[in-house]
Formats: C-alpha cells, sequence, structure tokens
C-alpha cells in the first residue's frame, strides 16, 4: 500500500505542476518582451531598421524614457526606472484594413506599437516587445494574428532573438 500511495500522491504532484505550467503559458499579460544581448542603442537602431525595411512608416517615435527621467522628481520619485526607453509606432494600410473589415472596432487595436529599453545597470542588454493583439483564450481573425506574427518578427529581428 504504502508504494502505491507514494505512486499515486507522485502523479497527483506531477498533474499539478503540468497543470500550473499550462495555466502560466495561458496566462495573457498583454505583452510580450524578449531579451536581446546588444545595446539599447543597437537594438533601438535594429528595430527601426527592422520596421522600415519592411516598408512600414513609422509614425511617432514616443522617447518615454527620457520622459520619465525628466518628470520623477515633479511626482515625487528619484527611482531610475529605464537606461533609456522608446516605443516605435506604425502601421499597415493593407493589414490594418484586413483587421478593420473582420470587425470596425479592431480600429481600438491601431496604430501598433512596439518598444526598446534597456535597465539601469545593465547596458550589454536590452529589452524589445510589443502589445498583444491575440489572447489564447479567444478565437480571434486571422488579420490580428497576422499583424502580432509581424510584430514578433520585428521585436526578434531587432532584438537578435532566436
Amino acid at each position: 500500500m504504502p508504494v502505491l500511495r507514494t505512486i499515486t500522491h507522485l502523479i497527483l504532484a506531477a498533474a499539478l505542476v503540468v497543470g500550473l505550467a499550462d495555466a502560466a503559458a495561458r496566462a495573457d499579460d498583454g505583452k510580450v518582451v524578449y531579451k536581446s544581448e546588444s545595446s539599447f542603442e543597437d537594438t533601438a537602431f535594429a528595430l527601426e531598421s527592422a520596421i522600415v525595411d519592411r516598408g512600414l512608416v513609422i509614425d511617432y517615435q514616443s522617447f518615454i524614457g527620457n520622459m520619465l527621467a525628466r518628470t520623477g522628481a515633479d511626482v515625487g520619485s528619484d527611482k531610475a526606472i529605464f537606461g533609456d526607453a522608446q516605443i516605435f509606432v506604425f502601421c499597415s494600410a493593407v493589414l490594418s484594413r484586413k483587421m478593420m473589415e473582420a470587425d470596425p472596432a479592431n480600429v481600438a487595436l491601431c496604430p501598433w506599437g512596439v518598444f526598446v529599453y534597456d535597465l539601469p545597470g545593465e547596458p550589454e542588454a536590452s529589452y524589445v516587445g510589443y502589445r498583444t493583439l491575440v489572447d489564447a483564450q479567444t478565437p480571434q481573425e486571422d488579420a490580428r494574428r497576422e499583424i502580432q506574427a509581424l510584430l514578433d518578427d520585428i521585436v526578434r529581428e531587432a532584438g537578435d532573438v532566436e
């Protein structure tokens, strides 16, 4: 009996671990972030190039890291969040139209943004990512999946991430 009880406990423990891992994999906090072993400057340049090389136009470049550093004291904080951080905002007429033809409310998802940042004390690493457009729990139209795949390709290329 003790052997059977031990085996049962092992099976239950394994099921719990698999269940928790599966739940964590399905949990979507709305962003995808990759760590790059390149500097912020190199990754930011590569990110901009990856967008433009696909024939897309960057509509806006947000210097969020500078803004947060500049206004920290004004809001009562002296914490350095980033070494630097930028967001590139862009769209594709073809993919945006496809997405909004599927559901006009998808206008809320456009334009798209990809970001790059580094952390204080990590000069030879940076982080690159994007806000997700699809939810693992809900079926999405093909256009949103296609756009998310494009965003993923862009940030993986910029971050030199496999």
